[in-house]
C-alpha cells in the first residue's frame, strides 16, 4: 500500500497490536515514522508505553510525576497529535499504557508529593498517597518517612550533605537531587533576622482558622520572600539568614537538625525503608509511591487527562499497569469502563468506533481465571505466553533435566522449595516494613474482641509469614462482601501449607486470620471502627501478597532455579514443565468463551529472555542427554577459568549452568561478534547474580564474586585464546538453530490464529535474541525490516536463508493479511481442536477456526528435534512423517488456499496428511471460503 494512502479507520478493538517503548530517544515522531511499515505488516493498533510526564530521562515512562501533562520529552500533546494523525491516515488506532498504582517520588518534580512533605496531613494530597499516618512507631506519628539519604542521617548531616536553600520563595532542605520543603510555620523563625526588611510578610504567629486560609497565608509568605530575594541585597540577606543553619559549624548543624526534626517528614538512610517505611511502595522501589486510586478525588486527578484524550479521539484504549497493586481492582476496572463509556460521547465522528479497549496486566496462576465481571477485554497476554511456551516443551525431558540440575547444582530442591525460601527472604528483607504494617492491621482487629485480644503482634506476624510463604496466587479480591469461591480456595491452600510449617501452638491463629481476611464479610459487622479495621486489614494483605509474589518468584527464584530457563518467564511457573496439546486446546477454548479479545503476547518489555531465546532453549527438552553431555564437558574444561572467592570456586555450578543456557539461547545464527555477545551476557549475568541474592545483591554487592563471574565469561569467549570449548559451544548453538526456528515459527503462528488479539513486541518480527531489560528495550532497525517486508517474498522461498529472520516476518505478514481479510474467523469464529494420528502425532498441534463462511486449518510442528536430526533448515522432509495425519470433520473437506505457500491443498476423507500440510514449511495456515478469496497480501 502507498505510504500516503488513507485506509478505512479501524474500530477501537484491535485486530493486531504492536508495542513500542517510548522515551526521549524514541518519541511520538519516531513512532509516527514506523506507522507505514507497521500498517503494511498488518498491525491495526499501536500500543505504546505510558505517555504522561515522567521523571526526566525516564527510559520506560512508569515513573509518572504529573498526571495532567503529556510527556514533553516524547513531544508533548502536539507530538501525540502528529502520531495520531499518522495512524489515522493508515486507518490505525492507539492504545496507551496507564499507571494508576503509583507515582515517582523523591527528587523535586512531583508537586503532589512535595506538597505532602510541606503540609503533612493538611495537604490536599495527603490522602492521594497510601500513607499510614498512625504507624506503630510513635516517632512517625503524623509524619512521612523519607528514606532518600545515601548514608545514615547523622553522617549526611555531619558531612554537610544536607543544606537549607530558598528557591522561588520556598525554603527547603536539599540533599543531592532531592528537595524536602520546610513547613510554613517555621518561616518566621528562619527569617527572623531579616523579617523587618521583607515587605508584606504575613503574620503567622496565630494559626489560620481554615486550611484554605493557611494555604493563602503560605502563598503570601512565599511571594513576599520571592520578591525580597529578587534584589541582590535581598538575596544576600536571605543567604545570611539561611547560613545560620549551615551544617559546617556545630551550632548550624544543631539548628538544622532541630528544624528537620519538626517537619512533617523524617529524613533517614535509604536502607531504613525496608524496616520502617510507612507508605506503600511499588514493590520495594522507594522512588515509586502507591496511590489510593480507590478514592474518587484521586481517580479523577489521575485520569482526567487520559479521559480527555479518549474523549477527543486521540486514544482508543488502555493497558492498565499492575492491576493487582490497587485496593479494589474490580471496582477500579468497572469505574474505568463507565468513565470511558461516558467520555465516548464527545469522540469525533472520524475516531475509531466502539467501546474503549481495556486490558489489564495480570499474572494468573495455572488454575486462576480473570474475573469476567471486571468488564475488561482480558489480560495483556502473560497467560498465553506461558501456555504456548509450555506447549513447546517435551514432557519426556522433565525427569532427565531435573536429575541433571540436581547433579550439577548440588540441590534436589523443587521450584516450589526454592520459591518458599525466596518468599521468606523477601518478607525478612525487602518487604519487612510492609509485613509489619499488615501484621499491625490484623493486630488491631484482634484487639477489638475480648476473645482474641491476647494474640500478640509477634504471633500474628509469624502466622502471616507462613500464610504468605504458601500463598498460591498473587492476591485475593475480597472486600466489603467478603471472599468469593476462588478466593476461598486460595486461602484454604495457603492455610493448609502454613499448618504444615508452623508450630502447633500458633495454628489456631491461622483460622482466625482466615476469618479476618474476608472469611466473614465485613458488611456483616456493624458500621464503625471494627468494620473499617477489617477492611483495612484485608486491603493491606492483598496489597502485600502481590509484591511478595513478584519479588520472590520473578525477581529471586527465577534466578536461583535453573533446570531449564525457558520456563522461567513472567507469568509462568517453572515447576510446570510442559503442557500437552489437549490442555493447550482447552485453554484456547476457554479464552474464546470468556475473553476472545484478550492480548496474546510472546514477548514483552518485561520478559526475562526473548521469545526465540526461549524457543531455542525449549529444544533442550527434546535432547536432554545431548545437553547433559555438553554441560559436563564444558564445566570440566572451563574449570581452570574459575577463581576462589570466599573459599569456593566462582561462579558456582548453579550460576555457571544458567550462564551456559543463556549463551546458547542468545547465540543466534546471525551473531558473528562474540565480543558484543559477551558484553550483553555480562549485563544479564550481573543482574541475574544480584537478583538471586545468593552470593551478591543490589543492596550489598560482592565485588569479588561478581568480578570472578565476569572474568570467567570473558575468558571463556575470548576469541584470541585458542579454545575448543568455544568452538564446541558455537557448534551446539548452531545445532539448536533449525529446531529453535521451527518452534519460533510455531509460537508466532499460534499467537496469530488462536482466540485473542496478537501482540507484537517491538522488533520481534525477526528472530528475538534479547535478554532481560534493558537488553530487551534496545533500539530497533526499522529500515532493515521495512526493506525486507517490501520484497514481499514467499515464506517457503526464505527457508534456505532462514537465519536472517525474514521468514518469520513473512509468515507474520501473510497471516495478519488473512486476519484482515477474514475478521469474522478470528474475532468471533469457532475454535475446534483437530486430532492427530500416526507415529509422530505428539509432535504436532492442529485446529480449525470457522466464521463468516470461511474455514481455516492451522498446523504447527512443536517438537521437531528428532525429525529434523541434522537437517540444516527448519523443515522436516516429507518422508519422515510416515503415516502421521490430521483428522478433519466432514464439513472441512474441500480445496484450501495455502496462505503461506501459494498453493492449494485438498482435504478429503476426514484426513489431511501432515506431510502434505507441512510440505514446504514447519507451519501451515490453510483457508477455504465460499467466495474463493485467499489471505495472500
Amino acid at each position: 500500500m502507498n505510504e500516503g494512502a488513507r485506509t478505512e479507520t479501524a474500530g477501537t478493538r484491535p485486530g493486531a497490536t504492536a508495542r513500542l517503548q517510548l522515551h526521549r530517544h524514541f518519541t511520538f515522531d519516531d513512532a509516527a515514522a514506523c506507522v507505514p511499515y507497521l500498517a503494511d505488516l498488518g498491525i491495526t493498533h499501536l500500543y505504546i508505553s505510558p505517555i504522561l510526564r515522567a521523571r526526566q530521562g525516564s527510559v520506560h515512562g512508569y515513573d509518572i510525576v504529573d498526571h495532567g501533562t503529556v510527556n514533553p520529552e516524547l513531544g508533548g500533546e502536539p507530538g501525540l497529535r502528529r502520531l495520531v494523525a499518522a495512524l489515522r491516515r493508515r486507518g490505525m488506532g492507539l492504545i496507551v499504557d496507564i499507571v494508576p498504582n503509583h507515582m515517582a517520588v523523591g527528587g523535586s518534580d512531583n508537586a503532589w508529593w512535595l506538597d505532602v512533605l510541606e503540609w503533612g496531613r493538611a495537604s490536599p494530597y495527603a490522602d492521594f498517597f497510601d500513607i499510614d499516618w498512625e504507624p506503630p512507631d510513635p516517632a512517625l506519628r503524623g509524619k512521612v518517612l523519607v528514606p532518600f539519604l545515601g548514608n545514615p542521617y547523622g553522617v549526611c548531616l555531619a558531612g554537610g550533605d544536607i543544606a537549607l536553600r530558598c528557591d522561588e520563595g520556598r525554603i527547603a532542605a536539599v540533599y543531592a537531587d532531592h528537595v524536602f520543603p520546610i513547613a510554613l510555620r517555621h518561616y518566621p523563625v528562619i527569617l527572623a533576622p531579616i523579617a523587618s526588611r521583607i515587605a508584606d510578610l504575613p503574620d503567622l504567629s496565630r494559626a489560620p482558622a481554615t486550611r484554605a486560609a493557611a494555604r493563602a497565608s503560605g502563598a503570601a509568605m512565599k511571594s513576599a520572600v520571592r520578591r525580597f530575594a529578587a534584589t541582590d541585597s535581598g538575596a544576600a540577606a536571605l543567604a545570611q539568614a539561611l547560613d545560620r543553619y549551615a551544617p559546617a559549624s556545630p551550632d548550624g548543624r544543631d539548628r538544622l537538625h532541630h528544624l528537620l526534626e519538626r517537619q512533617h517528614y523524617r529524613l533517614v538512610w535509604w536502607q531504613a525503608a525496608a524496616d520502617e517505611i510507612n507508605w506503600r511502595r511499588f514493590f520495594d522501589i522507594t522512588s515509586l509511591a502507591g496511590l489510593r486510586v480507590e478514592l474518587p478525588q484521586v481517580f479523577d486527578a489521575t485520569h482526567a487527562t487520559l479521559l480527555r484524550l479518549y474523549g477527543a479521539g486521540l486514544i482508543d484504549g488502555v493497558r492498565v499497569d499492575h492491576i493487582d497493586g490497587l485496593a479494589d481492582p474490580r471496582a477500579y476496572c468497572r469505574k474505568l469502563r463507565r468513565r470511558m463509556d461516558a467520555a465516548a460521547a464527545t469522540r469525533p465522528q472520524d475516531a475509531p468506533a466502539g467501546p474503549a479497549f481495556i486490558v489489564v496486566e495480570k499474572i494468573l496462576a495455572s488454575q486462576e481465571r480473570l474475573p469476567a465481571d471486571w468488564r475488561t477485554d482480558g489480560t495483556t497476554g502473560y497467560d498465553f505466553m506461558d501456555q504456548v511456551g509450555a506447549l513447546l516443551h517435551d514432557p519426556a525431558g522433565e525427569a532427565p533435566l531435573t536429575a541433571l540440575w540436581t547433579e550439577l547444582a548440588g540441590s534436589a530442591d523443587s521450584f516450589e522449595d526454592v520459591e518458599h525460601a525466596a518468599r521468606r527472604l523477601t518478607l525478612r528483607d525487602a518487604l519487612a516494613s510492609e509485613l509489619n504494617a499488615t501484621a499491625a492491621a490484623l493486630h488491631r482487629v484482634a484487639r477489638r474482641d475480648l476473645a482474641t485480644r491476647d494474640y500478640t503482634l509477634t504471633g500474628i506476624r509469624r502466622a502471616l509469614v507462613e500464610i504468605l510463604v504458601h500463598f498460591p496466587v498473587y492476591r485475593l479480591y475480597a472486600g466489603l462482601t467478603g471472599r468469593r469461591g476462588t478466593d476461598d480456595r486460595a486461602i484454604a491452600r495457603a492455610l493448609a501449607g502454613a499448618r504444615r510449617s508452623m508450630r502447633a501452638a500458633d495454628r489456631p491463629l491461622l483460622d482466625l486470620i482466615g476469618l479476618w481476611l474476608g472469611g466473614e464479610a465485613p458488611r456483616e459487622l456493624p458500621p464503625g471502627p471494627l468494620r473499617r479495621e477489617r477492611l483495612r486489614a484485608i486491603v493491606r494483605f492483598e496489597q502485600l501478597s502481590s509484591p511478595v509474589a513478584a519479588k520472590s518468584v520473578e525477581d529471586t527464584a527465577f534466578y536461583r532455579y535453573g533446570r531449564l530457563l525457558s520456563r522461567n518467564e513472567v507469568g509462568s511457573n517453572p515447576g510446570r514443565f510442559a503442557m500437552p496439546p489437549a490442555a493447550f486446546h482447552a485453554a484456547c477454548l476457554e479464552r474464546a468463551r470468556q475473553f476472545p479479545h484478550a492480548l496474546l503476547a510472546i514477548a514483552t518489555h518485561d520478559h526475562k529472555r526473548g521469545e526465540d531465546v526461549r524457543a531455542r532453549l525449549s529444544v533442550l527438552s527434546e535432547i536432554p542427554e545431548e545437553w547433559a553431555a555438553c554441560l559436563r564437558r564444558w564445566t570440566r574444561l572451563n574449570a581452570p577459568l574459575k577463581r576462589d572467592v570466599d573459599g569456593a570456586p566462582a561462579p558456582d555450578m548453579a550460576d555457571e549452568v544458567m550462564l551456559y543456557q543463556m549463551l546458547i539461547g542468545a547465540w543466534l545464527p546471525d551473531i558473528a561478534d562474540t565480543g558484543a555477545l559477551a558484553e550483553r551476557l555480562a549485563a544479564w549475568q550481573l543482574k541475574a547474580l544480584r537478583e538471586a541474592k545468593r552470593h551478591t545483591a543490589w543492596i550489598a554487592p560482592n565485588d569479588a564474586y561478581e568480578g570472578a563471574c565476569r572474568d570467567f565469561l570473558f575468558q571463556m569467549l575470548d576469541g584470541a585464546r585458542p579454545s575448543r570449548v568455544v568452538d564446541d559451544m558455537a557448534a551446539f548453538a548452531a545445532r539448536l538453530g533449525p529446531a529453535g526456528a521451527v518452534k519460533g515459527l510455531a509460537q508466532t503462528v499460534l499467537r496469530m490464529t488462536t482466540p485473542g488479539i496478537p501482540d507484537l513486541y517491538q522488533g520481534t518480527e525477526l528472530w528475538d535474541g534479547s535478554m532481560v531489560d534493558p537488553d530487551n528495550r534496545a533500539p530497533v532497525d526499522y529500515a532493515r525490516r521495512q526493506a525486507m517486508l517490501a520484497a514481499r517474498r514467499r515464506p517457503s522461498d526464505l527457508l534456505q536463508t532462514w537465519e536472517a529472520g525474514e521468514i518469520k516476518q513473512a509468515v507474520m505478514a501473510r497471516v495478519l493479511a488473512l486476519r484482515a481479510r477474514r475478521p469474522d474467523v478470528f474475532a468471533a469464529g469457532s475454535y475446534r481442536p483437530l486430532a492427530i494420528e500416526g507415529p509422530h502425532a505428539d509432535r504436532v498441534v492442529a485446529f480449525s477456526r470457522q466464521g463468516g463462511g470461511t474455514t481455516v486449518i492451522v498446523v504447527a510442528l512443536i517438537r521437531p528435534a528428532a525429525l529434523l536430526g541434522d537437517h540444516p533448515v527448519p523443515h522436516v522432509p516429507a518422508e519422515r512423517w510416515r503415516e502421521t495425519a490430521i483428522m478433519t470433520p466432514d464439513e472441512a473437506n474441500g480445496r484450501y488456499d495455502d496462505v503461506l505457500g501459494d498453493r492449494t491443498v485438498t482435504v478429503t476423507d476426514h484426513s489431511l496428511p501432515v506431510s502434505v500440510a507441512l510440505a514446504h514449511l514447519p507451519v501451515a495456515v490453510l483457508a477455504i471460503a465460499a467466495d474463493g478469496l485467499s489471505g495472500h497480501p
